[in-house]
């Protein structure tokens, strides 16, 4: 790789030591602010950090971290990767992410949506891959219309290998200005911010049609049943051209189709349809770099949890496993993996990661959890037992988790929190990863 001019090396030096120094006094994993440190003494530390490497960017409302996790397990298999582990996902993360590893000669970074334009033109990213946009954090992101949109712009004339889901109106949007398109049927199952066509702003209609996957049975992968079979996710604007682009790559329940028809059965230990959906864009994402899914499917399969997410930890006889739960699509995912038989602690606060306002709880349904036992803590506790309440879903509240936690028997508990409650969690256990 080519040397870093002096300043940038000083100030990447810099970053890096007080990164050590914040792990080293427990203040935090140093992931923030030694970019930050690095940034104010160079600006243009980012752009000169990602030169001669090659990048993938991740971005999406949801899965973004799981997602980036995925990718990187799977190029390791090509050498080494710097990537932002923890989530850190602005610039200043993503400093510290290509500083802390600067002779890494590929990088995978989470990108905050918002921030995404901005990132794009700093590291020139050869690889983008978008999964997801829905309501979240509305006070400091604004509407996700507005995003797809920015998406769209920073895409345009860009050369830059773009992988997509093909069943989310808003991303199908923002990714159609890329100069290259992979296309992924990952599919959407929280529907409701994507009932408008973002091009002309007419009604979607999203009707099942019939279709046969690409190809047909291949030696040594899984028989591919060739079928029409239902596609759930499809979607067209009844007023505009607007309409779902045919994709390359499925998610076929618990396995992936790749462009050649082969079928490869995903058997994570990450539980849940959401993260087959993010194995699919990882392995996409992962051809794109040259790495056939024969060999990134196996690193994705040693992957157990992501920054404290599906980790299970344990206390006095209790084993509770964390879920995170950011908004009204993320709880939908949440629910998904919820063992029905275990009692669920819910934990919810608005601090300024979160987003100040809580009105999204509205949009989530949770008579789910009716039948089982249900506890109930966090910062804004109040604003969610009155939704559990208007649900007709009995709780309990208990003024901290460790309360919640000692309230129950010994055995399983699954926990949900959304953002700065989930972290307030895992800093009780150490920081579980």
């Amino acid at each position: 790789m080519t040397q870093l001019p002096l300043r940038a090396q000083l100030a990447s030096a810099l970053g890096r030591t007080a990164a050590t120094l914040s792990r080293a006094t427990g203040r935090g994993d140093g992931s923030v602010i030694g970019g930050r440190i690095g940034l104010a003494l160079e600006p243009d530390l980012l752009s000169q950090l990602a030169r001669d490497r090659r990048l993938a960017l991740v971005s999406a409302t949801n899965g973004k971290t799981t997602t980036t996790r995925l990718i990187t397990s799977a190029l390791q298999e090509l050498g080494d990767v710097a990537t932002n582990a923890f989530g850190a996902n602005m610039p200043a993360g993503h400093v510290s992410a290509l500083a802390s590893a600067k002779d890494a000669p590929y990088g995978v970074l989470e990108v905050d949506e918002k921030y995404l334009p901005a990132v794009i033109d700093a590291t020139g990213a050869g690889v983008i891959a978008l999964m997801n946009l829905s309501r979240d954090q509305m006070d400091r992101a604004g509407e996700i219309w507005l995003l797809a949109q920015k998406w769209r712009r920073a895409l345009a004339g860009k050369n830059t290998h773009v992988i997509a889901n093909a069943d989310d109106p808003l991303v199908a949007w923002g990714a159609s200005t890329a100069a290259r398109v992979t296309w992924v049927a990952a599919g959407q199952p929280w529907k409701e911010d994507s009932w408008c066509c973002p091009e002309c702003g007419g009604p979607l209609d999203r009707k099942g049609v019939d279709y046969t996957p690409p190809g047909g049975h291949v030696a040594g992968a899984a028989p591919l049943a060739m079928v029409p079979r239902p596609v759930e996710d499809d979607w067209a604007c009844r007023e505009c051209s607007f309409r779902r682009p045919q994709p390359s790559w499925f998610l076929d329940d618990d396995a992936v189709i790749d462009p050649r028809g082969q079928r490869w059965v995903l058997d994570l230990q990450l539980p849940g349809r959401a993260n087959r959906a993010n194995a699919a864009i990882a392995l996409a994402t992962a051809e794109a770099f040259g790495l056939p899914v024969q060999a990134a499917l196996p690193r994705l399969r040693e992957v157990r949890s992501v920054a404290g997410r599906y980790t299970t930890v344990e206390r006095d006889g209790r084993r509770a496993r964390l879920l995170l739960a950011k908004n009204p699509a993320g709880w939908l995912e949440a629910f998904d993996v919820l063992d029905r038989s275990l009692p669920v602690i819910l934990s919810v606060n608005a601090q300024g990661p979160d987003g100040r306002d809580t009105s999204w709880l509205w949009d989530v349904d949770y008579r789910v959890l009716r039948g089982r036992p249900v506890f109930v803590t966090g910062e804004r506790m109040l604003d969610l037992a009155l939704r559990l309440d208007v649900a007709n879903v009995p709780f309990q509240l208990v003024a901290s988790f460790e309360q919640a936690l000692a309230a129950q028997p010994p055995g399983k508990v699954d926990v949900i929190a959304n953002y700065t409650a989930f972290q307030q969690i895992r800093a009780e256990f150490d920081r579980a990863v």
